[in-house]
């Protein structure tokens, strides 16, 4: 008798159809829009741009809903936290500014303190603490701040990094991780008490600016508490509950995974928490590598290079897996969809294209935008994804 092997893995729990239209173009914003979320629990979009405001839309009736005024320069980036009760905001004007969803008013005054641009925030994951009140901010002057959002000061200040810092993670273990144009990523101690901003490690092996962090467990960080289903949870110690069992199936007990990637054309995958050599090499762009982006269940990584191609590796190994071509003008930014089973690409050929990771290839080609695309997200219900650029216009996709 033959004996079959059959080797399997766990589907998705739901499908995510494939957005394959625009449903509406907003104008609103006077200048180009520089970046777009949904809230954790897909039901808000909020968009930062360079004509100083953060907006916030319904996307359920497609309209704007507020426009907060308070930064004196472009919004570089946004970031909701994990409860989707605040949206944080850091601009070219210095200052960290934090936002009220429900009313789009001001929550207090803007958090000075960086001498140059805010390039990256996150926040601390919902898992450690509930509500989140902690979030960190990366800028041009090589230094991170953690922030306390309720007593709006700064508690620590990260100083390591010898150039401007890129980006910034908040793992589920409590490391920070950050990159920085001086070649380095660091893991520095985020947990409170006595040690926090210690560095823990020192990552070396890029040879040119790091650009991008990706982290394995970032879709559980950013959506917190909220699953598929975008139900709210019945009080904070449900919401913490249910946020620490969602990244527990999330990383099934391995330590988080990184991967960087870099003007230098490659990528490295580390795991920040056990060592500092790198887990695997990943050459294969020819171009620097703007975006690199996990899929929500870790099998995949996503990155997005200027030599116009998306690439697709394997999430734990860090193996190359496939090179998706079709836009004619550097990728800068990518994201999956909730399921896994697609990434969507912005490029500066002014369109979107969805990529299915299955079979390797073009879903739909989304035309519409009038000049480069900027930024683009899917919300992580799924149902839905959003996309800004140089033409001012916020745009909505629907299959």
């Amino acid at each position: 008798e033959n004996v079959l092997r059959i080797v399997y893995q766990p589907q998705a729990l739901f499908r995510v159809r494939p957005i394959s239209r625009c449903s509406s173009a907003i104008p609103g914003h006077a200048e180009a829009v520089l970046s777009v979320q949904f809230s954790p629990d897909g039901k808000h979009l909020a968009s930062g741009s360079g004509d100083t405001t953060v907006r916030l839309w319904n996307h359920e009736t497609q309209s704007p809903k507020f426009t907060c005024k308070g930064h004196t320069n472009w919004v570089l980036c946004i970031a909701w936290s994990p409860d989707g009760r605040v949206v944080a905001s850091g601009g070219m004007d210095k200052d960290v500014r934090l936002w009220d969803p429900e009313t789009g008013t001001a929550v207090g005054g803007a958090m000075k303190g960086h001498k140059k641009h805010i390039t990256a925030l996150a926040w601390e994951p919902a898992h450690i603490r509930y509500p989140p009140i902690r979030l960190a901010s990366a800028s041009g002057d090589g230094t991170v701040r953690i922030w306390n959002t309720v007593h709006k000061n700064c508690e620590v200040s990260l100083t390591a990094h010898t150039n401007a810092v890129t980006s910034v993670k908040w793992g589920g273990d409590g490391l920070i991780y950050t990159a920085s144009r001086d070649t380095t990523i660091m893991v520095w101690d985020g947990n409170q008490g006595k040690d926090c901003g210690k560095v823990i490690r020192q990552l070396k092996g890029h040879g040119h600016w790091v650009n991008s962090l990706a982290l394995s467990s970032e879709y559980v960080t950013r959506t917190g508490p909220f699953d598929h289903k975008a139900l709210k949870p019945a009080d904070d110690a449900a919401a913490k509950a249910s946020a620490l069992t969602r990244y527990k199936a999330a990383t099934q007990g391995k330590p988080e995974r990184l991967v960087s990637g870099s003007d230098d054309f490659t990528m490295f995958m580390w795991q920040p928490s056990e060592t500092k050599t790198p887990v695997a090499r990943m050459t294969g762009h020819v171009q620097l590598i703007n975006h690199v982006l996990f899929s929500p269940d870790g099998k995949y990584v996503a990155s997005a290079s200027f030599d116009k191609a998306v690439k697709l590796w394997d999430g734990h190994t860090g193996v190359f897996v496939a090179t998706m071509r079709g836009h004619v003008g550097p990728v800068y930014q990518i994201a999956w969809s909730a399921d896994s089973r697609m990434v969507v690409s912005g490029s500066k050929d002014s369109t979107l294209k969805v990529w299915s990771a299955r079979t390797r290839k073009i879903e739909t080609e989304l035309p519409g935008h009038e000049d480069e695309v900027y930024a683009v997200d899917w919300s992580p219900v799924g149902t839905k994804a959003a996309s800004g650029g140089k033409d001012k216009m916020l745009r909505l996709w629907r299959n």
